[in-house]
């Protein structure tokens, strides 16, 4: 058994407002755990173990960008929660690609590989037809709604 309260912690920080970091709102990441823990009178602690996400996205508002911070959206397997999402958190590019390596870290020692998360976000692919008839589910084509050249959905 994994004792958590001893378990190193490679990253944490808050949620921000501004630059300011006045928020009950708390987050960290452990080898193999990303934790939430929320609020002041009523606290809601989360865990979410890192094997099971399937994506990370960086979402950055202009005002964020102004103040240094951003989002990062993360997307497991149906646990509680589809997404995570990790608010105005400081230098949140870095955050996103520490998540990214641990992740893949953990799926290798593990040896967990992505056919098993297939069909796992709310039906999702398992429900898709095969268009191109190569026996694999295809996603749709997702709308690029910012502009930058990349789909703009869950699993891009």
């Amino acid at each position: 058994m994994v004792d958590l309260e001893n378990e190193e912690i490679l990253w944490k920080d808050r949620k921000h407002w501004m630059w300011f970091p006045f928020s009950f709102t708390r987050y960290s990441v452990t080898k193999e755990h990303l934790n939430q823990e929320i609020g002041f009178f009523k606290t809601i602690y989360e865990e979410t173990l890192l094997y099971r996400i399937v994506d990370v996205r960086l979402v950055r508002t202009f005002g964020q960008k102004i103040f240094g911070t951003g989002t990062v959206q993360i997307f497991n397997r149906v646990d509680t929660e589809k997404m995570i999402e990790l608010k105005n958190i400081k230098k949140p590019k870095q955050v996103k690609k520490l998540i990214s390596q641990l992740v893949e870290q953990v799926r290798n020692e593990k040896k967990v590989v992505g056919k098993e998360f297939y069909g796992m976000m709310g039906g999702g692919m398992a429900m898709m037809p095969d268009l191109d008839g190569d026996g694999l589910p295809d996603m749709p084509d997702m709308p690029d709604f910012d502009g930058d050249g990349e789909p703009d959905g869950p699993m891009h």
